[in-house]
């Protein structure tokens, strides 16, 4: 068989001692035929009840209403994690964090990221022959070989962790507000407890930081075109391509943008909400004026909304997780309640995936490595578990059921980050341990452990208002199958070749393109 090559070109351009390295698309041998090209685009943040197709209401959302319409949306979509790192983690390998290591996130003094002997979706492509980009956030890792540009992508343009993680000179909107970078021999002023100052906001292209701080304001715009361009050259050189876009929307800092026509008055949140739709719309367009019927996109989110952040979060929904909002704190992100892992999730590709099609099956972000492997021709990883589904037949209308079982790690609100004590089981969800993440109030809910875990039908509640009574045939009948479940993965994984990420953390390590500049600024300002 002859293997497509891909030559990366590192071409010594002098920018504070760093190689530049040029993505060079040519290739040899045979062409790819029918191989299909894939786009990833994960939002941050964004609640399920954020997308209009979703949540009567909510008018924001134009470019991926009209998208659901022409493909299939799917209602009973989870994030692998309710925070960020480990979800991501768990996109690009098809494990979960027991498995992979990456149980809570990254920081940016972090020595390590996801572990080096983990593959990723990227490095599984580029072997079977495609040229692989990522534009946006990457937050597994930013030091050495964590670098995404040494995890099996060709090409890189974006931000190494969350836009929050580093001090701007457009803060945009926080809540609580964070100051601007300093500047000369300015002190900073006194920060609020998540506020960073000391390091500004870097913005890589490969292993070059090309902009500290980044400007917030115009971000998404560098993204739309650098997702497009990669999209042409690709489309251009014959090679099929990954390209997987991680959106710094919905998560704070909300970047202040132009006011649109008819926006006077809108809420930040809002308007927000509709650049982040606008960027989609313009990867959408470009897939289709050169790929429309060999492209199969793929959008979701990696958690639910920060509920702490106010109104600066995102809607949840139905799934308002009263039971544990009676106890106090947020039932949305870093929870394991529906509000902190059930996302959107979007399916498009003409000619493949059934038009204005809603799915209820069961599904996870966890499906989306051995479901891209397999339309790619692919093999899965040897020696590992994976806890996705090929579910390609979903996708394409010949199959209306998913997972029977998932399992959501915990994510930070209550019990040890990465344990499995929550289950879904058919429409029942399990809980042996609950909490609240922090609310917008400031309060957080009890960590409670159930040795008799709180049982909900889903179907019938979807708010997990109320569990099923204890004593009731319900719950004597669901609760073993509920045991044997989890009894059977964590035996699973004690099976497995699991890795350990490097947590450890060094200040020598933040990204900083000049440390004689305050806060690292790489130009004059």
């Amino acid at each position: 068989m002859a293997w497509l090559s891909l030559k990366v070109l590192l071409v010594g351009l002098s920018f504070l001692g760093c190689l530049y390295p040029l993505v060079d698309f040519s290739f040899s041998g045979e062409t790819r035929g029918q191989k299909p090209n894939f786009v990833i685009i994960l939002a941050d943040d964004m609640g399920w009840g954020d997308l209009g197709a979703n949540w009567a209401g909510t008018e924001d959302t134009a470019n991926l209403d009209k998208m659901a319409t022409e493909g299939m949306r799917f209602v009973d979509f989870h994030a692998a994690a309710s925070t960020c790192s480990p979800s991501r983690a768990a996109l690009l390998t098809g494990r979960l964090g027991l498995r992979n290591g990456v149980t809570h996130n990254f920081a940016v003094t972090s020595v390590g990221g996801l572990p080096l002997n983990e593959t990723t979706l990227a490095e599984v492509l580029r072997g079977a022959g495609y040229v692989t980009g990522m534009i946006g956030k990457w937050h597994l890792g930013h030091h050495g070989s964590h670098h995404p540009s040494f995890r099996g992508f060709d090409y890189y343009f974006g931000v190494p962790y969350s836009h929050d993680m580093g001090c701007t000179d457009t803060p945009g909107y926080n809540h609580p507000p964070c100051p601007a970078c300093p500047r000369g021999d300015r002190p900073s002023r006194n920060l609020e407890r998540d506020c960073y100052s000391d390091v500004a906001l870097p913005l890589y292209e490969n292993l070059n930081i090309v902009e500290q701080p980044v400007d917030l304001s115009a971000l998404a715009q560098k993204y739309a075109e650098k997702a497009t361009q990669f999209i042409q050259q690709a489309s251009t050189s014959g090679r099929p391509f990954l390209l997987y876009v991680a959106l710094a929307h919905m998560h704070v800092p909300l970047a202040r943008t132009p006011p649109s026509a008819g926006s006077r008055g809108q809420r930040p949140y809002s308007a927000s909400l509709q650049e982040m739709d606008h960027l989609v719309g313009r990867i959408k367009d470009a897939v289709d004026l050169v790929g429309k019927n060999n492209t199969f996109l793929w959008f979701t989110g990696d958690n639910g909304p920060w509920a702490q952040k106010c109104e600066l979060a995102g809607s949840v929904g139905p799934f308002t997780g009263s039971w544990q909002a009676r106890q106090g704190g947020s039932p949305a992100k870093q929870t394991t309640w529906e509000a902190g892992h059930r996302v959107p999730a979007l399916a498009y590709w003409p000619g493949r995936v059934p038009v204005n099609v809603t799915s209820t099956a069961l599904l996870s972000v966890l499906d989306v490595f051995p479901t891209v492997l397999a339309l790619a021709g692919a093999p899965l990883p040897r020696g590992r578990s994976f806890d996705g589904l090929d579910v390609s037949q979903v996708l394409f209308g010949q199959a209306q059921t998913g997972h029977r079982v998932l399992f959501h790690p915990n994510s930070g609100a209550a019990g040890e980050d990465g344990a499995l004590q929550t289950v879904r089981l058919e429409q029942y969800k399990a809980f042996y341990v609950t909490g609240g993440a922090r609310a917008c109030d400031g309060s957080a809910g009890p960590e409670r452990h159930h040795e008799r875990p709180l049982i909900f039908d889903l179907e019938a509640d979807r708010a997990e208002a109320a569990p099923l009574d204890r004593g009731g045939a319900e719950y004597r009948a669901v609760l073993p199958r509920v045991a044997a479940a989890l009894a059977g993965v964590l035996a699973d994984i004690a099976r497995d070749r699991v890795s350990r990420a490097d947590y450890s953390q060094d200040p020598s390590v933040r990204p900083c393109c000049d440390p004689r500049r305050p806060a690292c600024r790489c130009r004059a300002a």
